[in-house]
Order: structure tokens, then sequence, then C-alpha cells
């Protein structure tokens, strides 16, 4: 049948997702998207499930049904096709309670035939010529009927996925990087199951990092306390506390509730009585900490004598890149450089197949057995002759 002409099924009792359960245990791959609302709360809110799978398209409506019963299917030896499926995962792990053990995510296979974070509609066009429907980015999933455009919407989303995967599989094989995009979402698998600690939300608060030692203590007790009470009430973290507000706090350190005044980003009318009391404590207990600086943040621990070489990897970085056909992004960033340089724990240029295609001529360059030469525009990283 012509993807074109699958008619979706709307899924809106346990009975009919038994029967899409059954389906799927006779098919060895699945694409699989979702919709949902994360504006106003903390976890985000599952609107809708959809599921291509032969010639058969499923939207389940997790409002009414019981998704679980998707488990035994993550579990199976079946392939997950997702396009940038960061969030799906996220949602999926909450709502299931587990996620597929293996995936197949179509905008990072995209990056290993040099294309950059392609949309999902860039991605139809290039590898199949469709051209999907536009539909209405904040229309209301949660709305019920669905509407006959939101219906539309939600399969196009998966209708055209598994041709995607084929022509993507069909290009990665014909350059040997089928195993590459194979290794890189597995990476991915394994840092979507890694769920932030309180203790560390503070590391995601980009002017935190540059705070001094007794100010960075401040910062973590006051996201900890912010994130822990996002999650308890299942609202947004700003909601709670705003970041100018936190790092505001930190730099000043207030040692009573008349100090908390006019503290940029501060809502006076929100901290008051008993909450103002509650962040002073906090305060308090933050300023006895002994919290360091972020190692990912920390460019002293790279010796002044390769700061230069930095900049020339990357140069060359970004020109291998191009020359092969990758996703810049993919290959490295300027921060993966630098802790190669560094001798971090586990960099991604020396793990797998970056190792091999970068981080090994970036070793023998400085071990003096590689030299890089501008010629013709170009930079050439060349062995050395012994």
């Amino acid at each position: 049948m012509n993807s074109k002409n699958i008619k979706p099924t709307i899924v809106e009792n346990q009975d009919q997702l038994e029967d899409v359960v059954n389906g799927l245990q006779l098919h060895e791959r699945y694409a699989i998207d979702t919709e949902f609302h994360r504006e106003k709360t903390y976890y985000p809110r599952l609107a809708l499930v959809q599921i291509r799978w032969g010639n058969n398209i499923a939207l389940i409506d997790p409002v009414v049904v019981n998704i679980d019963v998707l488990a035994p299917i993550f579990r199976a030896d079946k392939i997950a096709i997702f396009h940038a499926g960061s969030q799906d995962l996220e949602i999926l792990l909450r709502e299931v309670g587990e996620i597929p053990t293996q995936i197949f995510d179509t905008q990072i296979a995209a990056g290993f035939l040099g294309m950059r974070t392609p949309s999902l509609a860039a991605l139809h066009e290039t590898m199949i010529g469709v051209k999907l429907t536009k539909g209405d980015r904040l229309t209301d999933w949660f709305q019920r009927p669905l509407s006959v455009n939101q219906i539309e919407y939600a399969a196009s989303d998966v209708r055209y996925l598994l041709e995607v995967h084929d022509e993507l599989v069909t290009k990665l094989v014909r350059r040997n990087r089928l195993k590459w995009a194979e290794d890189e979402f597995q990476r991915f698998i394994n840092k979507r199951q890694k769920t932030l600690e309180p203790i560390d939300a503070w590391l995601k608060i980009k002017e935190a990092k540059h705070l001094n030692s007794k100010s960075r203590g401040v910062a973590q007790a006051l996201a900890e306390w912010r994130e822990d009470t996002a999650r308890r009430n299942d609202i947004p973290p700003r909601y709670v506390l705003s970041d100018l507000g936190l790092v505001g706090i930190a730099q000043r350190i207030p040692r009573d509730t008349k100090e908390l005044e006019n503290i940029r980003g501060l809502d006076s009318k929100q901290f008051k009585g008993s909450m103002s009391e509650k962040l002073i404590s906090i305060v308090a207990d933050g300023s006895k900490r002994n919290v360091k600086k972020p190692a990912s943040g920390a460019k002293k621990n790279l010796s002044t004598e390769l700061r230069p070489a930095v900049t020339l990897l990357s140069a060359w970085l970004s020109q291998y890149a191009s020359d092969n056909e990758l996703d810049p992004a993919l290959l490295g960033t300027r921060s993966d450089i630098e802790a190669l340089l560094r001798g971090d724990d586990s960099p991604r240029l020396a793990d797998g197949w970056r190792h091999e295609e970068v981080g090994v001529p970036m070793q023998d360059l400085l071990m003096g057995k590689a030299t890089l030469a501008f010629s013709e525009g170009r930079l050439l990283m060349e062995k050395r002759s012994s």
C-alpha cells in the first residue's frame, strides 16, 4: 500500500491498544513520535503517541488508555525510528517506565551524510522527495475530538518515516557509516537515561558557573531547592525562582530578609514572610558548602602552550567535516577538543569512530608525529617523515 493512502486509527480504549501491541509484535521496526505540552509544568504532559508499522498508523490517546503496555515492545529486538527523539524518549521513559532498547534517530543519521540537524520536512524532501503539509505547532493537542488537520499533521510525523529510514540506511551502508550511526544512537540512549540530580541543577545556569566559591555554594543550594520544589509541584523551575534572581542572591549572599530587597529578578510579592525566611535559611546553608568550579568550564586547566592548538584544531576539524560530508557538531566541538587536550575522563574524541577519524590524528599532531600545513586556502594534516 502507498504510505500516502494509510488511514490512521485513533486508539481510544485498551482493547484497541492491545491490538496495536499485537500488530507490532509481528514487525522488526516501527516509527514513533509524540505530541505533548510542557509550557506550564515541570514534567511534559503527553497528549498523543503516533506509531507507524507495516501499513498501519495508530494515534494513541494516552489520556484515556494506559500506554505502559508498550513496554514489551520497547524491550523486544525491534528498531524504534524517531526524528529528533530526545524529548520523545524523555516523556516515554516517564510514561512507560522504559525506552526502546534499539533506536534509529533520523536526524542524527542525517548528520553522518552531511546534513546539519535537518527538520523533519527537510529530511523528507531530501531523502524521498515528499513535501509534508505544514501544521500548527501551537495547536492544543489535548483538544478532543482532534480536528481533521490535527489528525493529518500527527500522522504525517510517522507516515513516511519507514521510507526515510530505508534511504538513510542505504546511504550509510554505502559510505560504511551505519556502525558509526548505531554507536551514536547508543550514546544517545545512555544520555537520555541519565536524570538530573537536584544537587547538580545549578550547572544548568550559565552565569552560576562563573561565581566565586562561596557564591557557588549558595547557587547550588538554591537551585537544588528550586528543582525539588518544581518537581514536587509539577511547575517549571522558573516559576519558583528565576535564574536571574537565583544568581543575584548568590552574588549578594544576603544575611537577612531585609537584604533580599532590590535584588534583580526577585519578585518581592512572591518572596515575603516565611518564604523570604526560607530563602535566607537556604543561603546560610549554601554559604557553608565548598563547591568546586565545574571542570567543563575550567579552561585554566588547559596549559597555556596548548591554547593556540585549540583554535587551529577547530579549523581543521571544521574542514574535515566539510570534506567528508559530516555534520561538524556531530563530529566534534571546540569543547571536545579542549577535553581531549586536557586529558579529561572519557572525552568524545577519544572513543569509537571519532577517535579513529580525528582523535588519533590530533594526538599525532600533539606528539609531533604529524604537521598541519596551509595550502591553497586549506589546512592539510600530514604525517611527519621519520
